[in-house]
């Protein structure tokens, strides 16, 4: 019998400083395996790279889900990252076209027991939204979690799964399957936090930018400088290598960070002389990373 397709999920919990309530929720996903965990204090938020079989995947969302909802209070929470739910965001990660449709079952299958078994409401974003604004998670997290929940209150939104209420402490879940993004940070030798926020809307597609680039400006307390935090929606049409060109045409860059892993093609080309802060091939390059469990 031929086996299920592997698949990747990534999701995003708000909390990257306790590393307690971090050790837990590791503990939580299986029977997934965990590939990498990516801890940012400055965003107070944590990325989760998990690899399992169609099937494992969704029991291990499960688990992190009711793991979020017991050790993260979204109400003491404070980061720089958008977000709205103690388990933000919880992508299904499909690598080649013939595993898109066991990913987009996959995520369907977390997100309605995510809505069932731990209780929280959850958005359908991405190729799986039900709504045109749901397309997009920054319309989503309009507001913050309490802005999410002074909209579903209003009836402006309704969850896909779930309660239709907010969760007191945990907020909501949004929930898709896609390809590989590439979440990929720019550390500038500055503090100047609205020069980066004008570099990433240079990027940004929504502002003519880069075709499938979000991006973000930040000023990061813990190292003292300002950083262009991005997500590369197509890491084929845009490798890292052009964010990195783009950002230092404007400002002295500093040191870059992956978050998570990423397809090898996403660092053809890749400057020699910026550094990849905590980069380990064996780690974080997908290929290699998934050839060590399977």
């Amino acid at each position: 019998m031929a086996r299920t397709p592997l698949l990747i999920a990534v999701p995003n919990v708000s909390e990257g400083r306790d590393r307690d309530v971090l050790e837990r929720l590791e503990g939580s996903v299986g029977p997934a395996l965990v590939l990498d965990v990516h801890v940012d204090p400055d965003h107070n938020r944590a990325v989760f790279t998990l690899a399992g079989r169609q099937g494992e995947l969704a029991a291990g969302l499960v688990g992190l889900a009711k793991a979020a909802v017991e050790n993260i209070d979204l109400r003491s929470h404070d980061g720089v990252h958008p977000h709205v739910g103690a388990l933000d965001v919880m992508p299904v990660v499909w690598l080649d076209g013939e595993r898109r449709g066991a990913a987009g079952a996959e995520a369907l299958t977390a997100a309605a027991l995510v809505g069932e078994d731990a209780e929280l409401p959850v958005f359908l974003y991405g190729d799986l939204a039900t709504k045109p604004p749901h397309t997009e998670r920054a319309w989503l997290r309009r507001g913050g979690p309490s802005g999410l929940a002074q909209r579903m209150e209003s009836g402006e939104l309704t969850p896909d799964y779930g309660p239709r209420r907010a969760h007191p402490t945990a907020g909501a879940v949004l929930a898709t399957a896609r390809r590989p993004l590439v979440a990929f940070n720019v550390d500038l030798a500055t503090d100047d936090v609205e020069l980066a926020k004008s570099i990433a809307a240079e990027l940004r597609e929504a502002d003519g930018g880069l075709p499938g680039v979000r991006a973000l400006g930040v000023y990061l307390a813990g190292r003292g400088r300002a950083q262009v935090s991005t997500n590369v929606h197509d890491h084929l049409a845009v490798p890292l290598a052009e964010i990195v060109e783009r950002v230092r045409a404007r400002a002295p860059v500093v040191e870059a960070e992956l978050i998570g892993l990423a397809p090898r093609a996403a660092f053809d080309g890749f400057p020699d002389d910026v550094p990849l802060h905590g980069f380990s091939p064996e780690r974080h390059i997908l290929e290699e990373a998934l050839a060590a469990l399977y």
